[in-house]
């Protein structure tokens, strides 16, 4: 399984009951905190997300819609007692922002706080299941975006078959990953008795704050899909260009260059209190496009 849940769809200033960035990626069995914007603690609370399963932060950038969140929300993971380690990639400084504050506070962590600087596009992590690499965009300041992709995707149970070979429910999840059963009796069920192939692997791009720069096609190019911002809609194209940031109309053509499979489409400028028109924009050029509305989960 892929998802995206939406925790903050708003750019700089919370309004309207709207969040700076957050979202949580789920990725097979693991859940993914990409950025980390004031309130990401409450907005994972209130819509019931078990963030002690977080093992891996990604902040895409030093603007503070997208981590001012983020000392909180160690601190309450400290506080919670969480006891197994966590593992942070984001830009160099927020090491050092994060020692300070903790140590003028006098904070020690219960738990192991991995730190990855992120400093070039790579693989930052991989198992034999998934993986999730950065990717350089172009915004004011240095700025990353993720790919989140299944390695190995789960097959699919037949449970007719599962059944008919008396495989027990507990071993379900173990056959989904390709492997084989032997019952009580020493009789081996082979995998591919009970399941049918995988389908094809899943991928998700999240491109974090970037002007319209087509540099970026390759980097996410057929993913099913793709996260964009828009902070305007397409009559501010000079004030966005001015401000590093993209309008509705430059996502979705970076969507259709890219050949992406579906666009979300977030990160809305405080200015506007209804978000219509930016869908509408966006599907004029793009019609797979979608509003990346918070406490939405968006599966792939």
């Amino acid at each position: 399984m892929l998802g995206v849940t939406i925790l903050g769809n708003n750019s700089a200033l919370p309004a309207f009951d709207r969040h700076p960035t957050a979202q949580v990626v789920t990725l097979d069995d693991q859940l993914f905190l990409v950025d980390c914007g004031e309130g990401t603690q409450m907005q994972l609370a209130r819509y019931k997300i078990r963030w002690g399963r977080i093992n891996h932060i990604f902040i895409s950038h030093l603007h503070g819609d997208h981590y001012f969140g983020l000392p909180g929300f160690l601190n309450s993971m400290g506080l919670l007692n969480r006891e197994h380690d966590l593992h942070l990639y984001a830009p160099a400084p927020v090491k050092q922002i994060l020692d300070l504050q903790f140590a003028a506070a006098g904070t020690k962590l219960p738990f192991i706080l991995h730190f990855h600087p992120l400093e070039t596009e790579c693989c930052l992590v991989k198992t034999d299941r998934w993986q999730v690499s950065c990717f350089a965009v172009k915004h004011r300041i240095p700025c990353y975006g993720f790919k989140f992709e299944q390695v190995k995707p789960p097959r699919r149970l037949n449970p007719e078959r599962a059944v008919q070979h008396e495989v027990p429910a507990s071993f379900y999840d173990r056959l989904k990953w390709g492997e084989d059963y032997t019952n009580k009796k020493g009789e081996l069920i082979k995998n591919d008795w009970v399941t049918d192939p995988a389908p094809k692997p899943k991928s998700y791009a999240y491109s974090a704050d970037t002007i319209y720069d087509e540099e970026l096609v390759d980097k996410i190019k057929g993913v099913d899909l793709l996260y964009h911002e828009t902070t305007y809609l397409k009559e501010l194209n000079e004030r966005a260009a001015s401000r590093f940031h993209a309008t509705t109309v430059q996502a979705a053509a970076i969507a259709q260059k890219a050949k992406v499979g579906r666009l979300l489409i977030g990160h809305f400028s405080s200015k506007y209190d209804k978000l219509d028109l930016f869908e509408e924009e966006a599907k004029e050029v793009f019609p797979n496009t979608s509003l990346a509305i918070e406490g939405v989960t968006y599966k792939v």
